[in-house]
């Protein structure tokens, strides 16, 4: 349902919210086990959407926007995965075109809830939420 570069996008963002200041891409690529390259990508995505901020030079990096409370992992996923969240390739309305059988398509009410409750769900977690997890994976280092 998601790609790599939406399940990233929120390992960085969970990755910059434990470490204070700016990060580079090379300590969260360490972290992370992800090519920098791949990071660079991702990280031109959240930039794009505003969630991140980036500094070059000595000491700069990326850092958060807002605090991690105010993201939801909703908006965070649609700024990867170039806005959508659909569950199916027939309800991804960011191609301008829509499936010719959407209308006489039997399963299409299952996918259309599918979606709404996907988007529900992560709408209503914070970055802060996967933060507090017990079972999170230490990122300090």
């Amino acid at each position: 349902m998601f790609t790599t570069k939406g399940r990233y996008a929120l390992r960085v963002m969970a990755d910059l919210a434990v470490h204070d200041g700016w990060v580079s891409l090379g300590e969260v690529s360490k972290r992370q086990g992800i090519s920098r390259k791949y990071l660079e990508q991702v990280a031109s995505s959240l930039l794009k959407a505003g969630y991140i901020e980036g500094r070059r030079g000595k000491g700069g990096g990326y850092r958060l926007t807002r605090s991690p409370e105010e993201y939801t992992l909703g908006e965070i996923l649609r700024a990867a995965e170039e806005g959508t969240l659909a569950p199916v390739s027939c309800l991804d309305c960011s191609t301008g075109e829509l499936c010719p059988r959407a209308d006489e398509c039997a399963t299409m009410p299952v996918w259309r809830d599918l979606g709404a409750l996907t988007s529900s769900y992560l709408d209503g977690k914070h970055l802060s939420d996967i933060l507090e997890q017990d079972h999170q994976i230490d990122m300090s280092h």
